[in-house]
């Protein structure tokens, strides 16, 4: 009779710790899911006639420390290249004072608080602005940055942007960190 009672309270007893446990458990794992959702971004040659081929895509995750860009993409060319979002969803070329400039429909950097200047990701410029995009030797990006500043959310409905140059952070010695060319664009939608 005694093991009978002990048994009974043992079920008891573990039924109140692990249903609270269990439901908290799942709720962590279904926000953590739903709220840290990714978005996969395809990318594309930025050209004077439009969109020109893939080079594959990046991966936007959010996490407690803001918002990672995993790229996947080859056919660049090595080095340092300045890395931005962009203000609008798209990635058509558009001309400006007489020139076609590829990508150019994209508009300026993302910057919703007027911050007006370019700065580096963690500071307080542009917050379309990301750290510099590393690529290999053989053309590939696939290292991951941080962008500290950014939730998902606020990304809908831009542009991303890789840069022919590198990006010193600064609007001198050339504006926008002194990137240049448009190479590549996606949109993220």
């Amino acid at each position: 009779m005694k093991n009978l009672r002990f048994n009974s309270m043992m079920k008891k007893s573990m039924t109140r710790i692990l249903k609270p446990a269990c439901a908290v458990l799942f709720t962590s794992i279904c926000l953590q899911n739903s709220a840290l959702a990714n978005i996969d971004v395809e990318m594309y040659q930025a050209t004077k006639a439009g969109q020109g081929q893939s080079l594959g895509i990046i991966t936007l995750s959010e996490n407690e420390h803001g918002v990672t860009f995993t790229p996947d993409l080859k056919g660049l060319t090595p080095g340092q290249h300045g890395f931005h979002i962009h203000q609008f969803a798209s990635c058509e070329p558009k001309e400006k004072e007489g020139k076609v400039v590829p990508a150019g429909a994209a508009g300026g950097h993302f910057d919703p608080n007027s911050a007006e200047h370019h700065d580096e990701p963690w500071s307080n410029g542009h917050l379309g602005d990301l750290p510099a995009l590393f690529v290999n030797e053989r053309g590939e990006a696939k290292s991951p940055v941080l962008a500290p500043r950014l939730k998902l959310e606020q990304l809908k409905q831009h542009a991303v942007m890789i840069h022919q140059g590198s990006d010193n952070y600064a609007d001198e010695p050339k504006p926008l960190g002194g990137g240049g060319k448009r190479v590549a664009c996606g949109v993220i939608k």
